[in-house]
């Protein structure tokens, strides 16, 4: 059992990749072989539009664009369970997890009316999101049904997908350094003190699933 993961945040120490090592522990507390890959230490770019990927084969390959990706979608293409984690900017996936998500996913999504993926099997993908919005205002937050179509998308091409929310997290260490007034620092610190610990261990509940 290989079980990958890619920490879509420029920060590779701060919520979205402590939430992936955890998973990553769950994952490996049932015997899952596991890596962990900060995107932002890769120079790469997204899907450049060149359709090699479409043409006819007797087997389906990853982005066939040549860069210092190319290594990490072939990992990716032999793991047995994807985790992807990404914090949310502006309401949307971070600019290195949007990247690899059309490296990753365009290839094996056929214009084929009878071809739902060309991926060869099953696989199951969990998906991480971090953000400095409420569990209540993501309720009708435009970014819910961007991260619902980013989840049925994988779904479609892996065979299963699921995603987990880390709602209202603390984004710095020190407030008082960051014009940043719309957030009450207090609030901040005691949140990540009672209900990052929680998100720690759904996230760790959910990679030992995804790899049981």
């Amino acid at each position: 059992m290989k079980v990958l993961a890619f920490n879509g945040s420029p920060r590779e120490h701060w919520n979205t990749a402590q939430l992936l090592g955890k998973a990553l522990e769950g994952a490996a507390s049932q015997g899952a072989e596991t890596q962990l890959v900060h995107l932002y230490e890769i120079d790469f770019k997204g899907c450049t539009s060149c359709f090699s990927c479409k043409i006819r084969r007797a087997r389906p390959v990853p982005c066939c664009f040549k860069d210092p990706l190319t290594p990490f979608l072939k990992l990716a293409a032999e793991a047995d369970v994807l985790l992807l984690g990404s914090p949310l900017y502006f309401g949307m996936l971070s600019g290195g997890m949007k990247c690899l998500f059309e490296r990753l996913v365009f290839p094996y999504l056929p214009y084929s009316k009878s071809i739902v993926s060309t991926f060869p099997r099953s696989i199951k993908v969990g998906a991480i999101y971090t953000m400095n919005t409420t569990e209540a205002q993501f309720q009708t937050h435009p970014s819910r049904p961007i991260l619902e179509r980013v989840e049925a998308v994988l779904e479609r091409a892996f065979g299963h997908a699921e995603s987990m929310y880390s709602f209202d997290t603390c984004q710095f260490r020190n407030y008082s350094r960051i014009l940043s007034d719309v957030f009450d620092p207090v609030h901040k610190q005691q949140r990540r003190e009672k209900a990052f610990p929680k998100d720690c261990q759904r996230a760790f509940d959910l990679g030992a699933r995804l790899a049981a």
